[in-house]
């Protein structure tokens, strides 16, 4: 009996309300014993589903088993290129990408009477998309579609909240597993598990699984441990054919050690599997803008997914877990992987929406928007959606099973394309070859004429991946070859990486996205004019290519002259401090052709306002003292006056801007006239009345007031003010002036806001000072009541 049995009838209950969440440790026994007991409850087929297509065949092979049966009879499976099924067939165990495929063919998914997700905390982007669309279909179409959600360390309750459903939950392994943890963290990784494996082996009895991150680190830790005495070691990773998979599942001679990717954290129970030695990395899928598509990045395993790995060594007996990494570390690990959705090239999701044709679907964790908004403008680009709507061309994109950039090369330039395809979507057979496209895909035609010729290593595991899915590719794409060349049908993927050379000497190139990018000097194609940048290394400033190929001005002419258009430029350059009026051919940034244009004022105009906002507004004396009075007058209704509001919108200054071609023209600009004009008659006036531009001096003289202070203000002679009894002020809060009295010779000798106040203090102190120097000039006892002047006594008198 294994531990998920004590559960069943409490699962079965719950499934009668249609949905729930199954919470189950690693070795419980629920993907191969609950789907089988649920047959008698499921009007209809189950379809099971696996995030690998090893655990899919396993599975189906293990419960096929239990009933005494053969694959294709009860229980079937269908993986990409391969199916067992059959009309009697009541499960269906399927990779996470098919059931998508079968609800965009039919959306009332005929004949399923359960659909079960196993092992759903590894948040696969697939597995969200496809519960998302299965919860909409039952909520819409099919409310007698039961629903059930498995996992061995999720988080049950959010899915349990996004579904309304119950969470039943089984408690122990099989049997007890003991951890134990180093006593310091190692430098290098394949030393460290090669040694820690020996140490394993020599302490326990039994089967060992280890755990790393990759193909190349199993190679090397194999290489490491060399011939182990009564063991047969194996590795096992996704990209090994069937029938290597299957052997680390088969009989072997001695002792098994297998040597794994997380392809066997979940769903797989390898035969006689007692120690699992766990070195603490995992791959990720990661969107990688340097290549435009998904990459595998090395991570830290999370404390879910070593929960995970060590329920590996409890399945069959007692077990021993160690980890490659201290007990102090452990609490530093994250709870859970993050979701795919959260990081993951949004592209193909974005595809699948739009044939879905729905927004709103109800993910378990919403796809961020700035990602799927790039997702969406790259499919719009390829000619799959058109106006937030798919097109023939997204609908064929759809049924192809590559990302819809290699899809689109392929529908655009035929079966031809397929060994490109098959390329780009696979790791780099040649190790320290130059970024050159083409001689991957000479490799590829003629391995042998290749190795001879070509000093480079060939990885032939994976070039023999390559062919196989190149040939598999070329079965799917439709109508004939496309004449087209290398460069052509790269461009055709990656229409935003064409690059053109920049002027210089150093391989430097701008390419049609925007963004730079550069080559080592020297390499065979650092002197192409031309090329298309198939992957970079994704420094933001400028990538580095590192695989490329050569295209010329007349293949993409042939494949993108729709996209290459004729514009006139008029802009603002700083470096050479004028404007530039050019008509342009363009391929997105790329400039193809350029000429001189002579444009019209209006472009000029706003080219010159664009050089304003990098050189500032070029205030005159009068533009300033015109902008405080604004600003000081200012009332609902006026407009704004700061910097940041009159560049903020150009209309206002364009008809004045149709002469101003350079940095000189512009820092010379008066603004006082282009800000008078922005107030209406009954404005000025009002300006005028509250915030005159001059002060009026009681002999009728025009004194200017200085209004950038935190006061106005403005300066004349003493005398000029005699009998003033009353200060001056301005604008709507009446504001005192600041009055700065002069001496008759021009020297400030009193500063004030309060002339009647000065007359009646410090005057006195003042006529006493100034009438010994300055004896020809007036300086009444009280200056209220005397006569304005600015005239002094004739000598002699």
């Amino acid at each position: 009996m294994l531990p998920i049995h004590a559960i069943l009838p409490e699962l079965r209950a719950a499934l009668s309300g249609g949905q729930a969440v199954l919470q189950a440790p690693p070795g419980a026994g629920k993907t191969t014993v609950v789907p089988l007991d649920l047959l008698p409850l499921v009007r209809g087929r189950i379809l099971l589903l696996e995030p690998r297509r090893l655990a899919a065949r396993a599975a189906a092979e293990r419960m096929a088993e239990t009933l005494g049966e053969s694959c294709g009879q009860t229980v079937g499976y269908r993986i990409r290129g391969e199916a067992k099924v059959g009309p009697m067939t009541r499960i269906e165990v399927v990779t996470e990408g098919i059931l998508t495929r079968m609800i965009q063919s039919d959306a009332e998914l005929p004949g399923i009477g359960c659909v079960i997700f196993d092992e759903f905390h590894e948040r696969s982007l697939h597995a969200d998309l496809g519960l998302a669309l299965t919860l909409e279909i039952r909520g819409a179409l099919r409310p007698d579609l039961m629903v059930l959600v498995m996992s061995a360390t999720l988080d049950a309750g959010p899915v349990a909240a996004l579904m309304g459903a119950p969470i039943v939950t089984s408690e122990g392994r099989a049997f007890p597993v003991e951890t134990r943890w180093l006593g310091r963290s190692p430098d290098r990784l394949e030393p460290a598990m090669a040694g820690l494996i020996r140490q394993a082996l020599d302490e326990t009895q039994g089967g060992l699984l280890a755990f790393l991150p990759g193909e190349g680190e199993i190679r090397r830790v194999q290489g490491l441990l060399g011939d182990l005495p009564g063991c047969t070691v194996l590795p096992l990773f996704g990209a090994m054919d069937f029938a290597a998979q299957r052997a680390a599942l088969g009989p072997v001679p001695g002792r098994r050690v297998v040597l794994a990717t997380s392809i066997a954290e979940t769903s797989l129970t390898l035969p006689d599997i007692r120690i699992v030695v766990d070195g603490g990395k995992s791959r990720r899928a990661r969107f990688d803008p340097a290549s435009g598509m998904a990459r595998l990045v090395t991570e830290r395993v999370t404390r879910a997914e070593a929960e995970q790995r060590r329920g590996r060594a409890g399945r069959v007996a007692e077990g021993i877990c160690y980890r490659l990494w201290t007990r102090g570390e452990e609490g530093a690990l994250a709870a859970h992987p993050p979701a795919e959705i959260e990081s993951a090239d949004l592209a193909p999701l974005a595809l699948e929406l739009a044939l879905w044709g729905e927004e709103g679907l109800p993910f378990l964790t919403p796809p961020p928007p700035g990602p799927l908004a790039e997702a969406k403008a790259l499919l719009e680009s390829l000619g799959a959606v058109e106006k937030g709507r798919i097109t023939a061309h997204g609908r064929a994109l759809a049924a192809l099973p590559v990302h819809p950039r290699l899809g689109h090369m392929l529908l655009r330039a035929g079966p031809g394309a397929a060994p490109l395809a098959a390329l780009m979507e696979d790791r780099d057979p040649l190790k320290f070859a130059p970024p050159d496209l083409a001689l991957r895909v000479k490799a590829l035609e003629n391995p042998g004429a290749f190795a001879r010729e070509h000093p480079y290593e060939i990885n032939r595991v994976a070039l023999d991946r390559i062919r196989v899915e190149a040939k598999r590719l070329a079965r799917a794409v439709p109508g004939q070859e496309g004449g087209l060349s290398l460069g052509q049908m790269a461009a055709l993927a990656y229409p935003d990486r064409v690059g053109l050379r920049r002027k210089g000497d150093q391989p430097r190139w701008l390419l049609s996205g925007g963004k730079g990018a550069a080559m080592t000097p020297g390499t065979p194609l650092s002197e192409a004019r031309l090329l298309v940048a198939t992957d970079l290394d994704g420094d933001p400033r400028e990538a580095t290519i590192r695989q490329a190929v050569a295209l010329t001005e007349a293949e993409l002419r042939a494949t993108h002259g729709a996209q290459i258009t004729w514009r006139e430029a008029c802009t603002y350059n700083r470096r050479e401090g004028r404007i530039l009026s050019r008509r342009q051919e363009c391929f997105g940034a790329l400039v193809l052709e350029d000429r001189i244009w002579e444009a019209p004022p209006e472009a000029i105009s706003r080219a010159a306002f664009e050089g304003l906002r990098e050189l500032g507004l070029p205030f005159s004396p009068s533009a300033r003292r015109l902008r405080a009075r604004i600003a000081l007058t200012r009332s609902e209704g006026w407009p704004e006056v700061t910097d940041a509001a009159l560049l903020a919108d150009a209309d206002w200054l364009l008809p004045y801007l149709t002469r101003c071609k350079t940095d000189g023209d512009l820092k010379s600009l008066d603004l006082t006239e282009p800000l008078l004009a922005l107030l209406t008659w009954e404005q000025r006036a009002e300006l005028d009345r509250l915030a005159p531009a001059h002060f009026e001096t009681p002999l009728g003289r025009r004194v200017p007031i200085d209004y950038e202070g935190e006061n106005p203000a403005i300066e004349l002679r003493l005398q000029e003010m005699f009998g003033v009894t009353v200060h001056p002020v301005v604008g709507q809060a009446r504001k005192p002036l600041r009055v700065t009295l002069l001496s008759p010779g021009q020297k400030p000798i009193q500063v004030t806001m309060d002339i009647p106040g000065f007359w009646r203090s410090s005057y006195a102190d003042v006529r006493k000072d100034m009438r010994g120097q300055y004896p020809r000039h007036p300086w009444p006892e009280d200056p209220t009541e005397a006569e304005p002047t600015l005239r002094a006594k004739p000598r002699g008198t």
